[in-house]
Parts: C-alpha cells; structure tokens; sequence
C-alpha cells in the first residue's frame, strides 16, 4: 500500500497503541485526532447521563472540536481511522474529522477498540457522515491485537 494514513482518536491509550501497530503493519503515517478540549475521567464516566461523553453521544448533532489537522489530506489514498467504540457506535469527534477533509476518491477503513461490544451500526452510520469515500467494512480488535492478526485483516480487504 502506499500514501496510507492511520488517524485514530484515543481516549485511554487502548485505541493508540492499536493504531500504532496498525500504521507499522501497513507502513502508514500517524495522526492523532486530538480533542480541542482533553477528556477527563469524569467526561469519559458512561454510567453519568451528564457526563461529557454521554452528553455528546445522546446528541447525534454533536462536533467536538478537534485542535489539530491533518497537513496534507490530498497525499493519502487510504485512511485507516481507529477509535474506542462508545454506545455501539463510533464517538462523535470521529465525525468531526470526517466533516473536516474531502474523502471524494479516498479509501476509508474504520477499526475500533471495546471493553465488549462490537462495531453495531458503525459502519453504517460513519457512511451517511461521510458518502463520499469509498468504504470498506470496519473490525473491531483488542488493543493488544498482534502485527499476525492485523496484517491478516489487512491482506483481506479489497483495496
């Protein structure tokens, strides 16, 4: 693959540390999607209906503010864009980035991390965020996923 780029947003460290494999295995730049206000313990408390999170994820209107870009989108072809899965789905900040660059004529590969659940309506949803790009079906990994595992679900998309 060539001019790939693995953004992901990370609210724990669980989600970076997969995408920092993801990025070695297919050799891809790193870009942190970085909130323009960090979350705390308490934003990211799912059990509190006004938390930060719960908030934002009650509210499918919601664009957290992202406080860095990306410098040159027009270089990549394929993005890999990684996130924890929060309420079945991917977090809202997830579709600021995709509101934020033209994805015409751009691969788009979600991945996600979870304590549990799977990618639900992800893919789908991030889709309607999104029409332009060219979309290939999401996974959800465990943080801790290996190069072996990661390379496998890579070599089996139809890039």
């Amino acid at each position: 693959m060539s001019n790939v780029l693995v953004a992901f947003f990370s609210a724990s460290g669980e989600t970076a540390r997969l995408a920092k494999t993801l990025a070695d295995t297919v050799k891809g730049d790193l870009y942190e999607i970085q909130p323009g206000v960090p979350y705390s313990s308490a934003d990211l408390n799912w059990n509190n209906q006004a938390s930060r999170s719960s908030v934002e994820m009650n509210d499918k209107t919601a664009r957290p503010v992202i406080k860095n870009r990306v410098e040159d989108m027009t270089s990549y072809d394929v993005i890999f864009i990684g996130f924890p899965i929060w309420w079945y789905e991917a977090p809202r900040i997830i579709h600021t980035f995709l509101e934020s660059y033209d994805f015409s004529e751009k691969t788009v590969v979600p991945f996600a991390t979870s304590g549990g659940s799977g990618m639900g309506e992800t893919d789908h949803i991030l889709k309607q965020t999104c029409p332009m790009a060219r979309w290939l079906p999401g996974k959800r990994f465990s943080s801790r996923a290996n190069t072996e595992e990661i390379s496998a679900w890579v070599k089996g998309l139809k890039m």
